[in-house]
């Protein structure tokens, strides 16, 4: 028996079924759509369904305490996290393959989180923007804003209208080359719109490799 499933019913020409990682089902219908019509879909996609919840309770992670020992992903690199108490606050990474952090109450969970965060922040506007610069120069196009946030489901997303960008900022923990792709995927959709076969075909273009750097993002 499925829980937790929201029916909405919207001016839509099509019936769209998804499952988001909060384990929320939800079902969107066209206005007017019958009750046995929704029932039946979801009768038929009971199982599909049941497969996205497992996947996604079994991706929960759990909250991280930030102690020493943890590992950390940078650029595609596992980094052990160590510790420090001192009067400045800062982190740097070693040549030795640790992540470190300093800072004045090394039991401050909230300043972790925050200098942590900050910091891949501060990565991701360089590495992002030296890419991003790279390969509009290459596909010829311009973009007028790039958005740097943590996204759920996706590791990107464009508005070809408006020419905004949006980059998830936990990509900045993937090795370079599939940040690469990412970003010239959404570079892409200023082009194409779809994941038609003129869509890949134009990645193909610039980036022959793409589908070895998309395996790198899992």
């Amino acid at each position: 028996m499925l829980h937790n499933i929201q029916i909405i019913h919207k001016k839509v020409k099509n019936i769209n079924l998804k499952v988001k990682p909060s384990l929320e089902v939800i079902l969107t219908v066209p206005f007017g759509t019958a009750n046995t019509t929704i029932s039946s879909i979801l009768h038929k996609r009971t199982e599909w369904i049941q497969q996205k919840i497992d996947f996604f309770k079994q991706n929960i992670k759990p909250i991280s305490e930030l102690i020493s020992g943890e590992d950390f992903c940078y650029l595609g690199r596992n980094y052990r996290l160590k510790i420090h108490e001192g009067n400045t606050e800062f982190i740097e990474l070693s040549t030795d393959g640790y992540l470190n952090i300093t800072l004045q109450n090394t039991t401050d969970l909230k300043k972790k989180h925050h200098l942590i965060d900050t910091w891949y922040k501060e990565k991701a506007i360089y590495h992002f923007g030296q890419i991003m610069k790279k390969y509009t120069k290459i596909v010829n196009k311009s973009v007028n804003k790039v958005t740097i946030r943590r996204m759920k489901t996706r590791w990107g997303s464009c508005n070809p209208k408006k020419s905004y960008i949006n980059l998830n900022l936990d990509l900045i923990k993937k090795d370079i080359l599939g940040i690469e792709y990412v970003i010239l995927h959404e570079l892409a959709h200023l082009t194409h719109y779809n994941h038609d076969k003129k869509f890949y075909n134009y990645i193909a273009t610039y980036m022959p490799d793409w589908k070895h750097r998309k395996a790198m993002l899992v």
